[in-house]
């Protein structure tokens, strides 16, 4: 193999004049140069290596090895031999040693790859996420300005006659008065003008909103017994103008006997709804976890039930029997009485058995449940502690959330059946 003059893979001349060329080989041996100078190495005998081929004009050559001892000795390297060519090396099973190219350039040494440094560490926290355009402090603190709505701009439908809405459950611990009290915070937040009447000796509705009920004070009784208009017994919520309170004492515990001997005692609480002198867009009455009287007074009260049912097997179990106490109230005390919406509370997603009471209670009601679902939250929990609802208590909460949605729903839901009436 030759080199072009001037080309920088060829050898540089050393002591010895006319070694400007590199002596050929074959396959019997080294050859000396025309010089006569300087002759390869011999190689032992039964050991082949590969004729040299001339690079293409394109493929530069590759380097070859620099002189030793004063000699201009060098291994012609070439491309590799095609198939066929030189079968002594390749049946001989042995690899030819070929010396590795010098050139002046010093070697390049890789940089360190950089370690890896987080996506966010150079972020600043008012910048928005990559994953998402708004963090989830934001998300949050957009549902509570929603919520709260301290602008008052927003406004949920109002109805053009009072819903009265019995809520009712025979067992105990399904979020009766839970739901009473965010629904109807959500609902007055909203411009609508709400009435609480707590039907529970407990009175856990009045502690949820914040409402005096010890000993003493005006309350619920005082209209079944006393025949008290509820203008004198209602009490305003702070915070809230537009949602007022009807409280229940431990007095209330003891009306069930009493009533027992009153004339006309199944619709004591009806009456003092209707004489009430302001109007109001909804009623709640938040019932007992029983099918005494004070269930049957507020059914007869009434115009809509509303049950919320727990995502559990025991809820389902006694549901039968509040379904059949209603229709015989609607047949013979409320022929307007009609079971308008189910409410499943206490949502456990991790579980299956809140998946099939789900599907149950929608296969079986139809459409009468909303879709909105109340799912566990310790907010909620947390709220009565403080005497507040989980809507002002914390207002950006999956809790109050999820209670805002039903509010909605059920603010929608009024307005259509009004169109439906109209129609």
């Amino acid at each position: 193999m030759y080199h072009q003059p001037g080309s920088p893979f060829a050898p540089e001349p050393s002591g010895s004049a006319g070694a400007a060329e590199l002596p050929r080989q074959s396959a019997r041996g080294p050859e000396p140069d025309q010089s006569g100078v300087g002759t390869e190495r011999q190689r032992p005998a039964g050991r082949a290596t590969a004729p040299t081929f001339s690079a293409p004009p394109d493929v530069p050559p590759r380097p070859v090895a620099a002189p030793v001892g004063g000699q201009d000795q060098a291994a012609p390297v070439g491309p590799p031999a095609p198939a066929g060519v030189d079968g002594a090396a390749r049946d001989s099973g042995r690899r030819v040693a070929e010396p590795e190219p010098t050139t002046d350039t010093p070697p390049v040494v890789p940089e360190p790859f950089p370690e890896e440094t987080p996506p966010d560490a150079y972020v600043s926290r008012e910048t928005p996420s990559r994953e998402q355009d708004d963090p989830p402090l934001a998300m949050e603190a957009m549902r509570a300005v929603q919520i709260l709505n301290p602008s008052g701009e927003v406004t949920m439908p109002r109805p053009d006659r009072p819903r009265i809405m019995c809520v009712a459950n025979q067992k105990g611990g399904v979020g009766k008065t839970t739901t009473t009290v965010n629904l109807a915070v959500a609902l007055a937040l909203h411009g609508n003008r709400v009435l609480v009447v707590d039907l529970d000796p407990q009175g856990n509705a009045s502690t949820g909103l914040n409402v005096p009920h010890h000993a003493g004070v005006p309350d619920v009784y005082d209209c079944l017994i006393d025949n008290v208009p509820l203008a004198e017994v209602a009490q305003g919520v702070e915070g809230i103008p537009d949602l007022w309170c009807v409280p229940a004492t431990i007095d209330l515990a003891g009306a069930e006997i009493e009533l027992v001997s009153v004339v006309a005692r199944e619709s004591r609480l009806a009456r003092a709804i209707a004489g009430h002198p302001e109007k109001f867009d909804y009623v709640f009455i938040d019932c007992p976890p029983s099918l005494g009287l004070l269930t049957v007074n507020a059914l007869c009260a009434a115009q809509e039930v509303l049950i919320p049912i727990q995502c559990e097997y025991y809820a389902l179990e006694g549901l039968n029997q509040l379904i059949n106490n209603i229709n015989l109230v609607r047949q013979h005390l409320n022929p307007t009485l009609e079971v308008s919406t189910i409410l499943l509370t206490m949502y456990d997603r991790r579980t299956r058995l809140a998946d099939a009471v789900e599907q149950d209670v929608r296969n079986h009601f139809g459409d009468k449940v909303l879709q909105a679902v109340i799912p566990r939250n310790v907010r909620v929990s947390e709220a009565p502690s403080y005497g507040q609802s989980v809507m002002t208590y914390d207002p950006g909460s999956r809790g109050a959330t999820s209670y805002f949605e039903a509010a909605q729903e059920i603010a929608m839901r009024g307005v259509r059946e009004s169109v439906g009436r109209n129609a």
